[in-house]
């Protein structure tokens, strides 16, 4: 009977060994196709998702209706990736997390090419406010500089030589770029949105709104293009320790 209980504990041992193991390999193992979708489809990611488009339409809204701009192309790129294995050398956090949400937005706007001073000074006006979710006002030192540069009463803002601007930046807010009207010689203008990669929702999701409308055909109606660029948001992240 002594050897027999032996044997059993034994065994016992070895199963919670072996299940130890097995917890430790889904730990440390890339999260399944099959667990990112569940988790992407799953009422959290969800409400997430809806509640970080829904902010930034809202600022796009802002800057369509506070601004010369004319909303034109909104595009949406939102994709979910499951965790990497274990990484033991080239660590960069993907080996944490089963899956990580992560949504880009751009809006493309139309706009007079013969009245970028006006334009430009308008949404600095409109940013002024404090509670105003354009991040460009006139207390933008350089912001300031681009107006005065397309008025004519200054040189190229970021000194001579330069040329044209196309471009204000705020880290972690939003970059607005344009295309260049008064350049000599080659301008630089704003692109096409890349194409659609293939995917299926919920995992991946891109969209063209509206799905007829390109940069091309804002720049043939209205004459120029001022682009709007939101940072990347990560919306929705299951940690593999959660």
């Amino acid at each position: 009977m002594v050897g027999n209980r032996r044997h059993t504990r034994a065994l016992l041992g070895t199963v919670g060994m072996a299940l130890l193991a097995v917890t430790a390999c889904s730990q440390d193992g890339a999260t399944s196709p099959r667990t990112v979708r569940e988790l992407a489809g799953g009422a959290e990611a969800v409400r997430a998702r809806e509640q970080v488009e829904q902010e930034i339409r809202t600022t796009v809204d802002h800057w369509d209706v506070h601004t010369a701009l004319t909303l034109g192309l909104v595009t949406v790129d939102d994709s979910c990736a499951g965790g990497q294995a274990k990484e033991w050398f080239f660590q960069d956090g993907d080996d944490r997390y089963k899956i990580r949400c992560t949504m880009y937005v751009t809006a493309y706007f139309g706009a007079d090419p013969h009245q970028v001073p006006d334009t430009i000074d308008g949404i600095l006006a409109a940013g002024d406010p404090e509670t105003s979710p354009i991040p460009f006002g006139h207390d933008f030192d350089y912001a300031t500089k681009v107006v005065d540069y397309y008025r004519g009463t200054t040189g190229d803002p970021q000194g001579p030589g330069t040329g044209e601007p196309h471009q204000l930046f705020s880290a972690g807010t939003a970059t607005l770029d344009w295309d260049q009207v008064r350049q000599q010689g080659t301008r630089q203008l704003v692109e096409e949105p890349r194409a659609c990669a293939p995917g299926v929702p919920p995992v991946q999701r891109c969209l063209r709104e509206p799905a007829s409308t390109g940069v091309t055909t804002l720049r043939r109606e209205y004459g120029m293009v001022f682009r709007l660029e939101f940072p990347s948001r990560n919306y929705f992240t299951v940690y593999k320790d959660g």
